[in-house]
């Protein structure tokens, strides 16, 4: 045994060589180089985007198949149908309760640390012409029932539309409904379509892979645009509204999700370091769904069966934007508090209802975060404030979101990295819920991250 001990540490790379062979390494190498570029030479930063732009659209490109892939090899593989049913209930349980604490810690939080306090904006000199085209998608999004919003979006009108335009709701409707008929089908010919479906898992996992090490270019290219863009001294008027929403995604993360994974019997830790080069694919990109083919790829092989993250994972990126609910929270609430508006607890009871369904709205729209905003002072604007003797409309125009635009793209990383964190999570406890975990795997990937990753994305 001594022997092949020490064999194994004379083979075994030096530390440097596996740092440099570590795609995460790179990643953060890209995010340093490109913040440097930005700051340096603006005009070369900016002619760098296409490289996030086609690796964004490289992964739109396989997030459609993947989903459908995954999701219905998950179903078929069930013992019974009851399953799928079983899955989907305790999802929109979990969805319901834990999105509704993520509102509430926003506005907890924005209360406690007042970031708009002391800005005394005035409403009558606002520029709506830096939101005019929020105010105009606002008044679409906030004519229509959010309800009927959400079902009208799942219907989809053909079968590769959904597939070519990225609408993951459309794509989990179509697998679904493929799956269902398949597994009524005859055992003989649902195995071999089963089969059919397993090479062409492997193959589309295959491009992914080869997709992936190119992250730390588009990482390099997408910090370098946006430095080059805002500047990092963009950040010193509305720095303190920053901190208070990084704190609040930590508190939300560490502390909700974390006595959730207590409760579960999961270290929050092990598993935030498990989902690490996610996360800064994630933060690099400013896009969520950046990793969800490779999260989705990740969980499955950590044990997490392939139902529960092919119904989970991706559904939960439309209904389940936990960090998105505290940036709206947040948000309005701050807005009150720079435009000195006095909000009542029953105003801020009234914003969290609100809140609970608009923040669903935010399926299919594009630049959802910041429409969902202006759509939910819009729905508020009749809400009576006693003080002031007016509406919250006439104090607080839709306009008002407009003081959130220079900082914006930077809350929107905190936004795709927090929802990408809830998601795993959501995935994760629906798992062990359903009892659809198998717990070997999954403790040896928490505790040998790294060693999983290069085993699993092979």
């Amino acid at each position: 045994m001594e022997t092949l001990s020490q064999t194994f540490a004379e083979i075994k790379p030096p530390l440097y060589k596996r740092i440099l062979k570590s795609l995460g390494f790179w990643v953060i190498a890209g995010i340093v180089a490109g913040v440097i570029l930005g700051y340096v030479d603006k005009e070369l930063a900016i002619a760098s985007k296409p490289g996030v732009e086609y690796f964004i659209k490289s992964l739109k490109v396989l997030i459609g198949p993947i989903i459908f892939v995954t999701l219905v090899l998950g179903i078929i593989s069930l013992e019974s149908l009851k399953k799928v049913g079983s899955i989907g209930a305790k999802a929109v349980i979990y969805f319901e309760v834990v999105s509704t604490l993520a509102l509430a810690i926003g506005i907890f939080m924005a209360n406690v640390m007042q970031p708009g306090h002391g800005m005394n904006l005035d409403p009558n000199q606002l520029d709506t012409k830096s939101v005019q085209k929020y105010i105009s998608q606002t008044t679409e999004v906030s004519a229509e029932s959010e309800i009927m919003h959400i079902l009208k979006d799942a219907m989809p009108t053909d079968i590769i539309t959904p597939f070519t335009e990225g609408k993951t709701i459309q794509v989990l409707v179509i697998a679904v409904v493929t799956a269902l008929i398949i597994s009524l089908m005859r055992n003989e010919d649902k195995q071999a379509i089963q089969r059919v479906l397993e090479v062409l898992q492997n193959f589309v996992f295959k491009i992914l892979q080869i997709i992936m090490y190119f992250s730390p270019i588009a990482a390099f290219s997408a910090m370098a645009v946006l430095i080059a863009q805002y500047g990092i001294g963009s950040l010193i008027n509305l720095a303190y509204l920053l901190l208070v929403m990084l704190i609040s995604c930590l508190v939300f993360i560490f502390g909700i999700l974390g006595i959730i994974c207590y409760l579960a019997k999961v270290n929050i830790f092990k598993f935030m370091r498990f989902i690490s080069r996610e996360v800064l694919i994630v933060f690099a990109t400013s896009s969520s769904e950046s990793a969800l083919a490779p999260l989705m790829r990740k969980l499955e092989k950590a044990g997490l069966s392939k139902a529960t993250v092919g119904l989970v994972l991706p559904t939960g990126y439309s209904f389940n934007l936990d960090c998105t609910n505290i940036y709206l929270a947040m948000s309005l609430i701050f807005l009150a508090q720079a435009f000195n508006v006095n909000l009542t607890l029953a105003h801020e009871i009234s914003i969290l209802i609100v809140l609970m369904i608009a923040s669903k709205g935010a399926v299919g729209v594009t630049g959802s975060g910041f429409i969902v905003l202006g759509s939910t002072l819009a729905a508020l604007g009749n809400m009576e404030i006693s003080e002031a003797n007016a509406t919250l409309a006439q104090v607080l125009p839709v306009a008002a979101i407009g003081v959130l635009l220079g900082v914006d793209k930077f809350m929107s990383e905190m936004r795709a990295v927090g929802n990408l964190c809830g998601n795993s999570v959501a995935a994760l406890i629906v798992s062990i819920w359903d009892k659809q975990i198998d717990w070997e795997k999954f403790r040896y990937a928490m505790d040998n991250p790294e060693k999983f990753h290069n085993a699993g994305m092979s």
